[in-house]
């Protein structure tokens, strides 16, 4: 780790350094926007209940009802749709995937144009119910502010991208989750030791237990993202000594999907409980706290971690499809030590895939759900349980953002020793 800051600080990498200021500037910026509230709104909520996820995710700006309220939470719940459009819903999605890099901009094109849209009806849905007493006129401006600023983030993502470290979408959730961190160990602390549910000693035990359940989910999600099972692969024009030499491997994650599955499970549940919440049927709001809610009812943690479980498996065969892994194999002239080229290696690498994903999002569900069952046990408010979800979030992109400094770093390095 050590060894990896001295390089990085070394002369020769003042490029890669430039490349993480850039990031950190675009997620200062970031975090400035998340307290610049909308010129005709003032209100500040103690509580949202559903809405903590939306509040999590952009750094605490719903809650202020700031320019960056919604986050990038509707490009989110746009990349979900068209992703689960491409598989054979719309022969169209299909032909795109299909089409290789080109078919992949234009899938991009199209989920930012509906996710713009989506920001909009979400924007002026949550106009109406923090400002429902202003003018039409009002409400439409302070929605085409929110919108612009998830336009603007959408923007600044694709920058960090570009010119600088890590995914950069993924980085803006990141760091609004971060930035809600210190209030979610505030409130713990506040609500098990100082506050008169428990007594001091019992509420310092319980306080206890929640630091070491938050640094179990830490260690759980960093095994999971770092556990990998490793394929021998031989190569056809290469002799058994030099093969000898050096191993070849096919690396298949246990997770491969990451910590998508987590916030494409909670934007899911999210979407109708806002649409129940902002209608304001009483039947139907109590309907959605006892079976969609995932903090508060059990239905609503089974749904959850159920999507969790579908979104790993559906995501993980999205980014590795079996069957081009075993074409590319046969196209390098390599193969599986005693698996026969072609349908033989396909269902092996299918098979492989499949348990490796069912064992890593088990994992995976086990580690989400952990702090919300704690907190329903000691009766800790919503904004702290979600602190989990955020948790996985912020690990897993975590790991793989220094793994991409890391890579840059030992490719530098190589380059190097080769020009000399």
């Amino acid at each position: 780790m050590f060894s990896k800051i001295k390089q990085l600080m070394s002369p020769t990498n003042k490029d890669l350094r430039k490349r993480i200021y850039f990031t950190l500037f675009c997620l200062a910026i970031f975090s400035f926007g998340t307290n610049i509230t909308v010129p005709w709104a003032s209100i500040v909520y103690e509580e949202l209940g559903f809405l903590e996820i939306y509040n999590l995710m952009s750094g605490g700006g719903l809650k202020y009802f700031s320019i960056f309220a919604l986050g990038v939470t509707p490009y989110i719940t746009a990349q979900i749709i068209t992703q689960l459009l491409q598989m054979d819903i719309i022969p169209y999605f299909k032909e795109l995937k299909e089409q290789g890099y080109t078919g992949r901009q234009k899938i991009n094109k199209i989920t930012r144009y509906l996710g713009i849209i989506f920001a909009f009806i979400q924007a002026y849905v949550f106009s109406y119910a923090y400002m429902g007493t202003q003018d039409a006129m009002t409400l439409l401006k302070t929605s085409l502010v929110i919108t612009a600023g998830t336009a603007f983030l959408l923007w600044i993502g694709d920058q960090i991208t570009k010119y600088g470290i890590g995914n950069g979408l993924s980085l803006i959730i990141m760091a609004g989750i971060l930035q809600s961190m210190p209030t979610t160990f505030i409130t713990a602390f506040n609500d098990l030791v100082l506050g008169e549910t428990f007594t001091k000693v019992v509420g310092s035990v319980m306080f206890g237990g929640f630091v070491i359940v938050y640094l179990a989910v830490i260690i759980g999600i960093i095994w999971v993202q770092l556990a990998e099972r490793r394929i021998p692969i031989q190569y056809a024009n290469r002799t058994h000594s030099a093969m000898s030499q050096n191993q070849n491997f096919l690396p298949i994650k246990l997770n491969s999907a990451g910590v998508v599955p987590v916030i494409f499970a909670s934007s899911i549940l999210t979407i109708p409980d806002t649409i129940i919440n902002f209608i304001g049927n009483e039947k139907a709001i109590e309907f959605s706290s006892k079976y969609l809610s995932f903090n508060t009812s059990n239905t609503g943690l089974i749904l959850y971690l159920a999507l969790i479980f579908f979104f790993g498996y559906f995501y993980t065969y999205l980014q590795m499809n079996p069957e081009e892994m075993s074409k590319n194999l046969n196209k390098s002239g390599a193969y599986i030590p005693g698996v026969r080229p072609g349908e033989a290696t396909n269902k092996y690498i299918s098979n492989t895939l499949g348990k490796l994903t069912i064992v890593g999002t088990i994992f995976l569900m086990i580690v989400a759900g952990l702090p919300i069952i704690f907190c329903r046990l000691s009766g800790l408010p919503t904004s702290v349980s979600l602190g989990g979800t955020g948790l996985l979030i912020v690990v897993g992109v975590a790991i793989e953002t220094y793994k991409q400094i890391e890579s840059s770093l030992v490719s530098r390095s190589h380059r190097r020793g080769i020009k000399k």
